[in-house]
């Protein structure tokens, strides 16, 4: 049996090789990230700040209490006023995942005289936000990020 020899040469195709790998898996990764993550909640943060305090207290003046159910084949949003359940014109509703936007569905609400119900698709365990954007009867534009745990 012939014994063979590690050379400098050999050392050098073995870390080429090993940092190859490495730096594949990395960039694959990264691209991958890149592509299923949604980014931006808005486009330019410093213009959202000028309006951000006085859209809140905007917001907060409407006192809407928001609470949201998931059933078998919908989710129901319930918005209530101290006065009772609240039928906001519903400009845009996403259920989705807060890593990916991959699985997101846009929500078309009914109200049914004492909250909304939207049929969703059958949903996946654990996390899902709900991106709401309603508005109020006198103009106020609702904005709610609502965090909702499906089971199995």
């Amino acid at each position: 049996m012939t014994e063979r020899k590690l050379n400098g040469y050999h050392v050098l195709l073995i870390f080429g090789g090993a940092f190859s790998i490495i730096i594949s898996v990395n960039m694959l990764l990264a691209v991958s990230a890149v592509k299923t993550f949604p980014g931006l909640e808005v486009r330019n943060s410093y213009v959202a700040s000028q309006s951000f305090d006085r859209d809140r207290i905007a917001q907060d003046a409407l006192n809407w209490t928001v609470s949201t159910k998931i059933v078998d084949d919908g989710i129901i949003l319930r918005v209530e006023d101290e006065n009772g359940p609240v039928d906001p014109e519903i400009q845009k509703a996403t259920l989705g995942r807060a890593t990916h936007v991959g699985e997101d569905q846009e929500l078309t609400f009914v109200f049914d005289g004492n909250a909304l119900v939207a049929p969703i698709e059958k949903l996946g365990a654990g996390n899902w936000n709900l991106r709401l954007v309603a508005i109020a009867a006198d103009g106020t534009k609702f904005q709610r990020r609502i965090v909702l745990r499906a089971a199995k």
